[in-house]
């Protein structure tokens, strides 16, 4: 089951954070195909919120195919997110590394949603689907390679049948 948290101050509809940190779990295989969702009852109990918050956000679930109700039941899990594979667990785990490093390095967790937020929607100049694997050149070191041979291009020293 999963619990929801709702962070009055985000500026993110209520509704919108259900259905988001439904995905969340969906991805994370918190949730799977046949778990219930909590009531929309249990919910309103526990965030203090609307009944119609609640239900709008389960039938934009259901829209997205992700969840039906089954009335006099509740809403169930039709279908996961993600795969939850082996590389999920690795990238999980150097996750968890470099939060550690990034809390002994004395970032907050304000500090650190912000880093990663701005990583992920490519602000430090790395393109939008992330770093490169490992292995693989980052755009800088690209254009720096680029911009190398296309100097050395330029500037070669004269062979011996070039006049000057």
């Amino acid at each position: 089951m999963v619990d929801y948290r709702i962070d009055r101050r985000s500026g993110v509809a209520t509704y919108l954070q259900i259905v988001q940190q439904t995905k969340q779990a969906l991805r994370l295989g918190l949730l799977e195909p046949g778990d219930r969702l909590p009531t929309a009852r249990e919910v309103v109990e526990a965030l203090a919120i609307n009944p119609n918050t609640v239900l709008k956000a389960y039938r934009e679930l259901e829209r997205e195919g992700l969840v039906e109700g089954r009335r006099g039941m509740g809403t169930f899990v039709r279908r996961t997110l993600g795969d939850g594979g082996a590389a999920d667990g690795a990238l999980r785990t150097e996750l968890a590394q470099w939060l550690a490093r990034a809390r002994r390095a004395g970032l907050e967790h304000d500090d650190i949603t912000a880093l990663f937020s701005s990583v992920l929607g490519g602000s430090d100049g790395e393109p939008e689907d992330g770093p490169p694997a490992a292995g693989e050149p980052t755009q800088k070191q690209t254009q720096s390679q680029t911009q190398t041979q296309s100097q050395n291009q330029n500037h070669r020293e004269p062979d011996q049948g070039d006049e000057e």
